[in-house]
């Protein structure tokens, strides 16, 4: 009878493993990624890397090297599969460490190497029909850059398979986050508000995922063999765009918005930013462009065009898209629509009231009411103001803050001189310089910023309140460690009154110590600061009913 049973059990083992292997091997199936049709056979061995000095790498006409500040400048030609082949042997070294550190941010979030398994494999899910929706162009490149990827990572999944997938990571992450947003805020002014009378543009890019992620920045120039001459601003590894101008003076920001949760990728937002910027000389070239895309989150793009002298917002949605105008000189980008198409959308209506992106648009507005006609140097000072409407001084690191101190990066573009100024670091408050891509793309390669054009740093940055701040963000940034992964840390008396003193007017240092004394399940004394909190100016409606939720689950202990 036993010997029976056991049979019976190993013959149904073995049928569900059978079964679950082919359930598996079909999976994996389902979700592999097929390499794009090449038109070339050239391989990463096709070329030779040569070291011109320190921090300075060429092949052929392309090249990467370091400047003074610290940006990294790559300026690449030539046909798609090629120059990806060529931009990742020139940044192998720095697509590595920034996927270190990405990984390692992951990991840190999600420390459960379970939880982990199943998140690969929904993200694979997910995305398993992503490259059907990537023009084939975007693909070769991407391809070609891929070859150079780290081998430390293939236990995640193959090179060109991870690329795709970090390609759409960041509409991943607030297509299904339901956490308050942190947003970027743009701005565009003309005419009577511009000190030039021509078109100026600014923007945030408040994109943080960690300070080392952070560390090496960025600029590509790109002359590729087909559409215009560009400039994009971001990280190595990144082919898309999140800020950029090309040579007929378009230039793409991003903002992103409040989405309903999709059931599966498509587009990613940064490539489509990347194909308008490549191959749009108007407006209209942009519009058409994006309405053929089909994309996967809702996002403002903020559209500069030399050609029109004006800026509109391209606001897309999954469902539905609308070109909006301000009808005025001046326009302003938060994280909620402004078009007639979304007027009634709920989705939009909810994202104005409870999060944070109306008081930035505000306060964006009041500002350039006060500090108009607006110079670049003008436009900087704007992007770098650290307090909210009515000059109110909330605390510093407050998402209703235009300077939320955290930005990847902070831009400024002139169209229709074709200047492009970027960020130093740290975030949007060090040196901004300036490069003409007429002078780029007219040059062979042979350029650097130009330094007549150079915006100073913020004074912000030699003040004892930033280094108060930045002593604050360590703290905090353990504290956060300690209640959400359990890495051990004690805070002291001494180290707590410390904390306060370096950010006593912000709701997120109140916020940070009622978190940590709820994890030790000290009660009294977390309400106590949850209460704080809610003295201050708290960023959203939405994190303000979250700390009153927090408030009632402790008095429930």
């Amino acid at each position: 009878m036993w010997l029976k049973r056991a049979k019976k059990i190993l013959r149904f083992t073995g049928i569900f493993l059978f079964i679950a292997g082919i359930l598996f091997g079909l999976f994996i199936w389902r979700i592999s990624v097929p390499a794009p049709e090449l038109e070339s056979t050239k391989s990463i061995n096709s070329y030779k890397r040569v070291q011109l000095g320190p921090d300075h790498f060429a092949i052929g006409n392309n090249w990467l090297k370091k400047n003074q500040y610290g940006i990294w400048e790559m300026y690449l030609e030539g046909a798609p599969y090629e120059r990806g082949l060529i931009y990742g042997l020139l940044a192998r070294e720095l697509m590595e460490k920034q996927e270190v550190h990405f990984v390692a941010q992951i990991n840190e979030m999600i420390p459960s190497k379970m939880f982990l398994q199943v998140l690969k494999g929904f993200v694979g899910w997910f995305n398993r029909d992503i490259y059907k929706y990537i023009p084939t162009e975007n693909q070769q490149e991407i391809y070609g850059v891929a070859q150079s990827f780290s081998d430390k990572f293939n236990y995640i999944g193959p090179k060109y398979y991870r690329i795709l997938n970090y390609h759409a990571a960041h509409d991943i992450g607030h297509a299904l986050s339901d956490l308050n947003m942190v947003g970027c805020t743009s701005f565009a002014v003309n005419g009577p508000y511009s000190a030039d009378s021509s078109l100026l543009i600014a923007r945030n890019f408040d994109f943080y995922m960690g300070d080392a992620f952070a560390e090496d920045k960025l600029i590509v120039f790109m002359k590729p063999d087909s559409g215009y001459s560009f400039a994009s601003y971001a990280w190595a590894g990144l082919t898309g765009v999140v800020s950029g101008m090309n040579e007929k003076g378009i230039t793409v920001t991003l903002n992103a918005s409040k989405s309903d949760i999709p059931y599966a990728a498509k587009e990613p937002i940064s490539l489509l930013a990347r194909e308008i910027l490549q191959y749009a000389g108007t407006l209209e070239e942009a519009r058409k462009i994006a309405a053929r895309s089909e994309t996967f989150v809702s996002e403002s793009l903020l559209i500069g065009s030399a050609a029109d002298n004006k800026a509109a917002l391209i606001e897309k949605s999954p469902q539905k898209m609308d070109l909006f105008e301000s009808g005025e000189d001046y326009l302003v980008c938060a994280n909620h629509y402004q078009g007639q198409a979304f007027v009634k959308d709920s989705v939009n209506i909810n994202n104005i009231r409870d999060t944070d992106s109306k008081a930035r648009f505000d306060r964006m507005n009041q500002l350039i009411a006060r500090s108009y006609p607006v110079d670049f140097q003008e436009a900087a000072g704007i992007l770098r103001d650290k307090k909210t409407v009515d000059d109110k001084f909330i605390g510093y690191g407050n998402s209703s803050s235009l300077n939320q101190l955290i930005a990847h990066h902070g831009v400024l573009f002139k169209p229709s001189k074709r200047e492009f100024w970027i960020s130093t670091p740290p975030y949007q408050l060090g040196a901004f310089i300036c490069y003409d891509l007429n002078l780029v793309f007219g040059s062979g390669g042979h350029f650097s910023a130009v330094d007549s054009l150079k915006i100073n740093e913020d004074p912000f940055l030699n003040s004892a309140d930033y280094r108060k701040f930045e002593a604050f963000k360590k703290t905090r940034q353990k504290i956060t460690r300690y209640v959400m992964l359990d890495i051990p840390f004690e805070l002291s008396a001494a180290a707590e009154r410390t904390f306060i003193t370096n950010n006593p007017e912000s709701f997120v240092t109140y916020l940070a110590l009622g978190d940590y004394y709820q994890k030790n399940k000290n009660y009294n004394k977390a309400v106590s600061y949850y209460r704080q909190s809610l003295r201050r100016n708290v960023a959203s409606r939405q994190e303000e009913q979250a700390i009153r939720e927090k408030i009632r689950d402790c008095q429930k202990q």
